[in-house]
């Protein structure tokens, strides 16, 4: 009876604190020794400025918000906002579309590869061919077909997003037992799209959405990459910033782009627990 209660407390402690204590403590350690190890590290660096220590970082990420800039509004007209939500709002001009875009069509093409094998026959040559190209060696062409603006780099986010959902659902769909698909058949199920709907999709769901949320990082590693060559954002943003040998304003953006992924993939993951609950 005693451990009965024992664990049951644990239980609720861990959903008070937001996990399992102990592994939040580690987790706490782990950040204390690196933001050490930062500080000795740029405390050993001369000049100062090639490595900013902590403290410098945090001031200038704080600055980020304090800072405003003009904004012309579609209905409030020109408004101040901080400079650090207005660049990554110009960053979310195409990594959103790009992200969306990529994953629902990867997901389609990976559904159709694994579940018809004529698909997988007419498709695998092509995806072989061009699944090893980086997603930035397309630059070249987003600028030349789309311009260096939102459009071009939400193409390259598009490209990174689709391979890795394409495989992920490719692999989920060839991983359902057949055994789900022979009692759906027994059931009354016949048609194919019925089938994908009702058992492939959910058997499939767990490598889907771990595809997805892989994505989500990926994307902003792809996005301030494609920003580089010039589209407004925060990755332009930190180029910018280190030619002006600002680096502790680079590593302010750097943490802007932290702070946003683990925002979305603690959404992502309360979505996937949701959407995972019947297993």
């Amino acid at each position: 009876m005693s451990v009965d209660l024992d664990l049951e407390a644990d239980g609720r402690t861990a959903r008070l604190v937001g996990g399992d204590p102990t592994r939040l403590v580690r987790g706490t350690i782990g950040i204390a020794a690196f933001l050490a190890l930062w500080w000795l590290a740029a405390r050993a660096t001369t000049p100062s400025y090639l490595l900013p220590g902590p403290v410098a970082s945090a001031s200038a990420f704080v600055d980020l918000f304090v800072r405003r800039t003009s904004v012309d509004l579609p209905v409030a007209g020109t408004t101040a906002v901080p400079i650090g939500l207005y660049k990554l709002s110009q960053s979310l001009f195409h990594y959103v579309p790009g992200l969306v875009v990529g994953n629902v069509a990867g997901i389609a093409v990976g559904v159709a590869m694994g579940w018809s094998t004529r698909v997988d026959d007419y498709l695998r040559p092509v995806v072989r061919l061009l699944r090893p190209i980086p997603p930035l060696a397309w630059v070249v062409f987003a600028v030349l077909w789309f311009g260096i603006h939102h459009t071009g780099a939400a193409f390259i986010v598009f490209v990174g997003a689709f391979w890795i959902t394409l495989y992920g659902a490719y692999s989920g769909v060839e991983g359902v037992s057949r055994e789900y698909i022979e009692v759906a058949s027994g059931l009354g199920v016949e048609s194919d799209w019925q089938m994908i709907r009702l058992v492939v999709l959910p058997a499939a769901a767990p490598s889907v959405l771990t595809a997805v949320r892989t994505s989500i990082g990926r994307c902003w590693m792809i996005v301030v990459g494609a920003e580089l060559f010039g589209a407004p954002g925060v990755g332009y943003e930190i180029v910018n910033a280190s030619n002006n040998l600002a680096l502790d304003t680079s590593i302010a953006y750097m943490f802007l782009i932290s702070v946003v992924y683990v925002g979305m993939d603690v959404a992502f993951r309360a979505v996937e627990r949701r959407v995972l609950a019947w297993q």
